[in-house]
């Protein structure tokens, strides 16, 4: 073989499968039992094996779930759990739910409005969508929800411009806009106490620290660093992982031209309009009214079908949302199961205590860095919070760190980690499943994201925090 070729498929896989019997063999520490530690080699394996393109993330997790079951390491009721997540319909439900918005030409008609205005340029796109996101985001609990409003658009936007998954054009514009949207949603998520459900939870937590976040200090905090983020992700973003179309300075008045051409909105596009309106109005108030999200999700799609807006065909050809549901239920279930065995708390523990005794500057960074990198294991950003935050709240008030910039910070990066990989937020799944953007480009381009978004709040969040004095 050449050296400049790189290994084989069977090669990479041969290589995964020699490294996870290696790690279920090895030797686990005491404080980890043969059960956790034989779940994180099948975790790991599987994880690598998407990373290193042994195999596509779908393949090994329905390999891992197997594995899982016939091993014993985990209970067949407990392995499937993750199939009867509401969170995880409704990723699926929103994903249906916008192949009719398309179908109908109602996300066709905003595609050419965003066009005729900011349409100059792709990243001047990119920047508007990552604006309305942060401007919504107060207003909705789930960043999963909100990325089932993005996404339409997106996809919309994409179709209109002549990009398209399936023939070779994902690049021209697609792809960008649909990593753009995974992108916002670390940043809006961090901007607001409101905008992600582990944000409250976190802002609880900090009271045992002698904390008290209320959203105004939340928003005080997170402004300086969420809005330096907010200027320059997006534009990293544009110069590491470029659209084929850049400058578009005929697009706007031919998207005009276009809407004067579609003429008023047709019946398809009131009704979806309507309902896509009540979705979101609903996932936005699903917290105060005691709604469930994900049932909302689906009475929109039955709406959508009952008109015939969102077609049987449709349904039949919707592989991708199947396949969104079983890895990501799989990999939800293996992580959260690792959490419930006490690895992920051993891990953070192991990490941490190697930190006693340095100054706390050297704390409170590495603190930073290792919970970030932690969330490779993670599927669930909610859980990792509940598993770590009080351990490295620990370790670093211990060392002398402010409470309040640990806190801070902490919460901060459960939200701007969520591009690390594929399964690091639900949110992203329903970017991945437009079939825009890979889940090996996740891992590359998600990854250098969160590098960048790390380095923002760090820089400007560190000083701005201790200068509020919160």
């Amino acid at each position: 073989m050449n050296a400049k070729q790189s290994p084989s498929p069977w090669g990479r896989r041969a290589l995964v499968v020699v490294l996870g019997v290696g790690i279920w063999f090895f030797p686990h520490p005491e404080a980890v039992t043969a059960q956790a530690w034989h779940l994180f080699a099948i975790f790991i394996t599987a994880i690598l094996a998407v990373i290193v393109n042994a195999l596509p993330i779908l393949v090994a997790a329905i390999l891992a779930l197997s594995l899982t079951v016939l091993t014993h390491t985990l209970e067949p009721d407990q392995a499937y759990a993750g199939f009867s997540e509401g969170f995880i319909l409704l990723i699926v439900a929103a994903f249906m739910v916008a192949r009719g918005v398309v179908n109908s030409g109602f996300g066709q008609r905003i595609a050419l409005l965003l066009i005729s205005r900011f349409g100059q340029s792709t990243l001047r796109l990119g920047y508007c969508l990552a604006v309305a996101d942060a401007i919504i985001a107060p207003a909705f609990p789930s960043n999963t929800a909100r990325g089932a409003v993005l996404y339409p658009i997106a996809y919309s936007l994409s179709v209109d411009s002549g990009s398209r998954p399936d023939d070779g054009t994902r690049r021209r514009l697609g792809s960008f806009l649909m990593m753009l949207g995974i992108v916002s949603l670390t940043i809006s998520s961090a901007l607001w106490l409101t905008a992600m459900a582990a944000n409250p939870a976190g802002a609880r937590l900090a009271e045992e620290f002698g904390l008290k976040i209320s959203f105004g200090s939340w928003f005080l905090a997170a402004l300086a660093p969420s809005l330096a983020a907010l200027v320059i992700i997006p534009y990293v973003l544009y110069r590491i992982f470029p659209p084929v179309l850049k400058a578009t300075p005929e697009a706007p008045r031919a998207a005009a031209d276009r809407l004067a051409a579609m003429g008023p909105m047709s019946p398809a596009e009131w009704i979806t309009g309507s309902v896509f309106f009540l979705m979101v109005t609903g996932w936005a108030l699903s917290s105060r009214l005691g709604i469930d999200a994900t049932a909302i999700a689906f009475l929109g799609l039955g709406v959508l079908m009952v008109t015939g807006v969102y077609r049987m065909e449709d349904l039949r050809s919707e592989g991708e949302a199947l396949g969104i549901l079983i890895w990501f239920s799989v990999l939800y279930t293996l992580s959260t199961a690792l959490n419930q065995l006490g690895f992920m708390t051993y891990l953070g523990d192991l990490m941490a205590n190697q930190l006693e005794g340095l100054s706390w500057p050297v704390v409170y960074a590495a603190l930073v860095c290792l919970y970030v990198l932690i969330h490779y294991l993670f599927v669930s950003q909610s859980a990792q919070l509940l598993a770590l935050f009080g351990i490295f709240m620990g370790v670093a008030t211990n060392a002398g760190v402010p409470a309040e910039l640990m806190a801070f910070m902490l919460l901060f990066a459960t939200n701007f980690f969520a591009a690390i990989t594929p399964q690091a937020s639900s949110a992203n799944v329903i970017f991945i499943g437009s079939e825009y953007i890979t889940q090996r480009e996740v891992y590359r381009v998600g990854g250098l994201i969160t590098l960048a978004n790390l380095i923002v709040f760090m820089v400007v969040g560190t000083p701005w925090i201790l200068f509020l004095g919160l």
